[in-house]
């Protein structure tokens, strides 16, 4: 620890920490516009400047590690005289028209700081030149006019998402914000993450969807957890008038603030039909009718059948209603047939093998981020999961490297040191070469022995070249910290023997040891991992069943599903919105979708997270959970609600944090 005094104000600080973060540990404001907490400090902007005694000249505090004894002033005639200064010339440098601009009146950092400076005009007049605006972008729209050359947009690509996307161009007051090699936004290689949008202080970057629908002071803001996938992203969701405006990252999240498209947008693209009014099938048509009606129709067709129902829930629902459903028609009916929408195509190859050994096998999502070297297989992150692909791609140019194994075309081929295109369906001959490779090579990091034909017959069977694999097995086993990420190219389509294989090259290069697990699955939809502790994890099997039961909520409905549902006797169908699915239903229950709903939601990597409610349902919906209950209700049912213990009683593959 170190002692600084700041104003007259003594404090301490661990060795290490800036002088801009050293104030804020302890309320001391210093303005700032090109820092943000969650990015490399830059000191371009200079706002931040302070006085340190001994020193000749001002110094920008973000960039200024701070020592012992050292002795700053941040509020001098001097420094704010300084400040005015840096302030005028930012306005004179473009195009800053505050009423015609969507985050003036609160949401502009830049006018805020003005404000703060009592600044009411524009000392310097501007340039007038007219910057370009681009608006070829789908999501978001880039004005350099508004742009005051901070480069957070620029450092978020990068350090973010990984992307590298966005740079500059020009020099001087003619710089510029562009796309790659300066080409619209839109056919850039943008992946519309937007935490360029996020970071921006101006109006230089503003959503499209949310632009000039208010500003963040007459929003309420919800923490919540993205739906989108198993990793659980912390999201912001800003509300008004109860419709959602718009979705920021959680920086107090592990994500800390990054999101993808999906968890960003796409969940704001929702088009589909909600559902108000329970329904039921008369004389061949759905037609409306009552709650009371509806769940009495539902006790006379359950009742006779308690037994016989195949059961089917989403893992977009949160933990809460999973058990519950697990419960009811599993523990309490007795039907054997109760499982999630991924069937566990997704998770229950590893969940096996984990139950098998009675111990956890994978790591955390932590691991990507300090791996020197990855090994993705059977999963392509830039399609699913693409929050774990920014994980990687960020730290390439630190030297991270990544070894991509995919028979077909994979979205991160392109920035893989060493690609792998084995026969499809050869995954336990891919790692059965590798194990020899390594072996041969001396590379092992345990004691292990190998057949002298086993790599050649390993090869023949996946039809790799042996140079190719022996590069790979070099650059897995020769790194420090090796992580191999798996998908459902692996656990939908493997077996037994593709993880005991798996588990093996994880252990022979070091990912997997008594120290660190770099073993690590990216498995499906948000509670994909506690349908497996559930073991709702078994094939949606309705032969010789008379009731079909599925809650799912605002999922979606593959073709695949459907067609298996053509020869149920009755089927219930618990939903948010109008779909091919409830089409077919005989019986049809509203229900909240995931904004609607307060409850848990288990990721990736086991770490229980509680998501708020920031929506209040229409008229006529009721909550999954809720809706659980009445059902259980009606059928006699005690509900175990201690979900807990229901996530726990299963050996887990990866260790859970409740």
């Amino acid at each position: 620890m170190i002692n600084l005094t700041i104003n007259g104000k003594q404090i301490e600080v661990e060795e290490g920490t800036t002088v801009l973060n050293a104030a804020r540990q302890n309320d001391i404001k210093i303005p700032t516009l090109c820092d943000h907490p969650n990015l490399t400090p830059y000191g371009g902007c200079r706002l931040c400047v302070v006085e340190v005694k001994g020193m000749r000249v001002p110094i920008a505090s973000c960039t200024l590690p701070a020592s012992n004894g050292m002795v700053i002033e941040t509020e001098t005639d001097s420094l704010k005289k300084s400040r005015s200064t840096i302030l005028s010339l930012l306005f004179s440098e473009r195009n800053h028209f505050c009423p015609f601009c969507q985050v003036s009146g609160g949401d502009c950092e830049l006018q805020n700081s003005a404000y703060d400076e009592h600044m009411t005009h524009w000392p310097m007049q501007p340039q007038w030149t007219n910057f370009p605006v681009d608006t070829s972008h789908t999501r978001f729209i880039l004005d350099n006019n508004r742009c005051i050359l901070c480069r957070r947009c620029i450092r978020a690509c990068a350090e973010m998402s990984g992307n590298f996307t966005l740079g500059v161009e020009e020099r001087g007051s003619a710089t510029i914000v562009v796309a790659d090699s300066n080409v619209p936004l839109g056919e850039s290689t943008c992946v519309s993450c937007g935490s360029c949008v996020q970071v921006c202080p101006t109006g230089a970057l503003i959503d499209r969807s949310s632009a000039y629908l208010g500003h963040d002071k007459q929003m309420t803001v919800t923490r919540s957890v993205c739906r989108g996938c198993s990793l659980g992203c912390g999201i912001m969701v800003h509300t008004r008038d109860n419709r959602i405006v718009k979705i920021t990252g959680d920086y107090e999240n592990r994500n800390a603030g990054t999101l993808c498209e999906t968890g960003r947008y796409k969940t704001l693209d929702e088009k589909r039909v909600r559902l108000t009014t329970p329904m039921k099938r008369v004389a061949g048509q759905l037609t409306a009718t009552t709650w009371e009606d509806a769940l009495t129709t539902l006790a006379q067709n359950l009742t006779p059948n308690k037994n016989k129902v195949a059961a089917l829930a989403s893992t977009r629902l949160t933990v809460e209603s999973m058990a519950a459903f697990k419960s009811l028609f599993a523990d309490g009916l007795g039907n054997d047939v109760v499982t999630s929408i991924e069937e566990g195509r997704p998770t229950a190859l590893q969940a096996k093998y984990a139950e098998a050994n009675g111990e956890a096998i994978e790591g955390k999502l932590d691991t990507l981020r300090t791996s020197d070297c990855v090994l993705l297989i059977g999963a392509d992150l830039s399609e699913t999961h693409e929050v774990a692909s920014f994980y990687i791609k960020r730290n390439m140019p630190k030297g991270t490297r990544l070894i991509v194994v995919d028979p077909s075309e994979n979205g991160m081929d392109d920035l893989a040191n060493l690609n792998l295109k084995p026969k499809a369906g050869t995954d336990e001959a891919v790692f059965a070469a590798l194990e020899a490779a390594i072996i041969k090579e001396g590379l092992a990091r345990t004691e292990a022995k190998s057949s002298k034909t086993a790599l050649k017959n390993a090869l023949k069977i996946c039809e790799l070249a042996e140079e190719d694999v022996i590069d790979v097995a070099h650059m897995l086993a020769e790194a420090v910290a090796p992580v191999i990420v798996y998908g459902k190219g692996i656990s939908a389509f493997g077996n037994d023997a593709v993880m005991d294989a798996m588990v093996r090259v994880a252990k022979l290069t070091g990912a997997s040891d008594s120290e660190r697990r770099g073993l690590l699955s990216v498995k499906g939809e948000a509670n994909s991992l506690a349908a497996a502790q559930l073991k709702m994890d078994v094939p949606f099997d309705v032969k010789n069943r008379k009731v079909a039961y599925l809650a799912v909520g605002d999922d979606y409905i593959s073709k695949r599903l459907l067609k298996s549902l053509e020869d149920v006797p009755y089927l219930v169908v618990q939903a948010s919105y109008e779909s091919e699915l409830t089409d077919r239903a005989d019986l049809v229950l509203p229900v909240n979708i995931w904004a609607e709903e307060a409850g848990h939601a288990l990721n990736t990597e086991g770490r229980v997270q509680f998501a708020e409610a920031a929506l209040t349902a229409p008229e006529g919906v009721r909550s999954n959970l809720g809706l659980l209950n009445e059902v259980a209700k009606l059928l006699n049912v005690k509900l175990n609600d201690d979900w807990r213990s229901a996530l726990t009683a299963r050996t887990s593959v990866v260790e859970i944090e409740m």
